[in-house]
């Protein structure tokens, strides 16, 4: 049990838990992440992955994605602090202190590379170690706070799970895999806008020049509506390229077109609640065009 928080506040009198290790880990985002890796590697080729590139190849990702949670929650504790949504959490409260939080990372670190090495191979584990140091190292630690752009730049980072899924049965970087990173990429500006325009005050008051603290909210929504329409634009190329089919096809285009009627009304209507309804189905979103993706592999191959 950690007895101070960081700033020398009274003492933490809750026993440490596992589920406050777990907490550190962010388990709702990895899961989601997960999802888009394991997908990744039903796609890559017929049929179903053997058990143990699936098994293995989703533990070590999901340690190391673990691992740049952690770190997360260790360089932005001053920052989760003040934000009603993260002042809770293990770090920012003190109950684990930054030492036992980045022995925990570094622990589950070299846990994913291991299975990832040895179970897997290389070239998902040094790409995987690759995502982890661009999210916790590149984008945590120096994007967050430099530029508004942050979330654009880091964002290659957090749209690399579907190809490390991909890769762990290839053992390969093909072009059908980052039309997937691609589509990941082009989701995660409007996904993230969205949060940010709902939660404005708490980054502004954080210090975080993210884009509604910089530029306003209007310039955001507009921006929000340009990336919606690329990203309805990306998600047609895996059909163009014969990656899917029909089914997709008309998944993507009813999702994509729901995604764009959310970005319209963010323009028209001054509603912080729409932005936060809108960054919910962003979630659900990539959820379901990833599963559409998978239903009509099923179908076709």
């Amino acid at each position: 049990m950690t007895d101070t928080t960081h700033d020398g506040a009274a003492s933490v009198s809750q026993p440490v838990t596992w589920r406050d290790y777990l907490e550190l880990t962010k388990p709702k985002v990895v899961a989601l992440m997960m999802l888009t890796t394991v997908i990744g590697m039903l796609l890559a080729r017929p049929g179903i992955p053997h058990w143990t590139v699936f098994v293995f190849g989703n533990m070590g990702i999901a340690f190391l994605a673990g691992a740049a949670a952690v770190v997360n929650h260790v360089v932005d504790h001053k920052i989760d602090t003040i934000m009603a949504r993260t002042r809770k959490r293990p770090v920012a409260t003190g109950k684990v202190s930054s030492v036992e939080a980045l022995v925990f990372a570094l622990s589950l670190a070299l846990a994913g590379m291991l299975v990832l090495v040895w179970q897997v191979n290389a070239l998902t584990a040094w790409l995987t170690l690759a995502s982890l140091v661009g999210y916790a190292g590149v984008y945590t630690l120096f994007l967050k706070r430099a530029t508004p752009q942050n979330i654009v730049i880091g964002g290659i980072a957090g749209a690399m799970p579907p190809l490390l899924g991909w890769t762990a049965v290839t053992n390969q970087v093909e072009g059908h895999a980052l039309l997937l990173v691609l589509i990941i990429f082009a989701w995660t500006p409007p996904h993230f806008w969205a949060l940010a325009i709902h939660r404005k005050e708490e980054y502004a008051k954080a210090g975080i020049p993210m884009l509604p603290v910089t530029h306003g909210e209007r310039y955001t929504k507009l921006h929000i509506l340009l990336y919606t329409l690329i990203l309805l634009a990306a998600t047609l190329l895996p059909f163009v390229t014969g990656m899917s089919g029909g089914i997709y096809l008309v998944g993507a285009v009813v999702l994509g077109l729901r995604f764009l009627h959310y970005s319209i009304r963010l323009i028209r209507e001054d509603n912080r609640k729409l932005a936060m309804d809108t960054f919910k189905y962003s979630i659900s979103y990539l959820m379901l065009l990833f599963v559409f993706l998978l239903v009509d592999h099923y179908v076709y191959f």
